[in-house]
């Protein structure tokens, strides 16, 4: 069976995406007993959400997780809700759509909740030496709009999905600051190795399944 990981392509400001890289990463890559399939979405609502129930649909996967780029955070964040709402705040996405305060699914409900067992990914993210939080926010942009797809088109699967947040890598941290006042006491976002990104994103799927593979609910 496969594991399906998804990162994003760059947008708005950013001419990296560390979560599209870590998908890239880990296509391939065997992740908690399964073959990793790591696929980077089009920043586009509606689009994206059509490949990712195409993934599920080709791969039929044993868990989810989908990844996004927060700059700015400090550490990886393992969001645990979704909710009903599409607002792009003034960043609009690569299609050029620019949402305010619409529904994502006019039907649905006002929120879902992640089946990733999220307190224990952050545990297990953390004596691994990761620095990561849990998160009550997924925010109104894609990455809670994929998150609250992505759960619609699993519901009453047992197959675990969830969503983490990636900081800025150190390059791109260090970009910015160039950018900016850093050389005259300016302050510096904070940042992650890619490394730890991929290693959260497969404690995430390890967590979720259990150290046999299997498929394990969450808490």
């Amino acid at each position: 069976m496969t594991v399906l990981c998804t990162g994003y392509e760059p947008f708005g400001d950013h001419d990296v995406n560390p979560s599209g890289e870590v998908a890239e990463a880990l296509d391939g890559r065997t992740v908690a007993g399964h073959e990793g399939v790591g696929r980077v979405l089009h920043v586009a609502f509606g689009a994206a959400e059509d490949r990712m129930a195409d993934l599920i649909d080709e791969h039929d996967p044993a868990a989810v997780v989908a990844t996004g780029l927060a700059a700015g955070r400090s550490a990886v964040c393992v969001e645990r809700v979704a909710i009903n709402v599409a607002d792009t705040v003034g960043v609009p996405d690569n299609d050029g759509n620019d949402p305010v305060d619409e529904r994502l699914d006019p039907t649905g409900p006002d929120a879902r909740r992640s089946t990733l067992p999220v307190r224990e990914t952050v545990e297990a993210c953390l004596a691994a030496g990761v620095p990561a939080r849990v998160s009550n926010s997924a925010g109104t942009h894609l990455c809670n709009g994929i998150l609250y797809r992505t759960l619609a088109l699993l519901e009453g699967t047992d197959t675990p999905a969830g969503f983490l947040h990636l900081p800025a890598t150190p390059e791109q941290a260090a970009t910015a600051a160039s950018e900016g006042e850093a050389t005259r006491g300016g302050s510096v976002q904070p940042s992650l190795p890619r490394t730890l990104d991929e290693r959260a994103v497969e404690l995430a799927f390890e967590t979720a399944l259990g150290s046999d593979g299997g498929r394990s609910p969450p808490s």
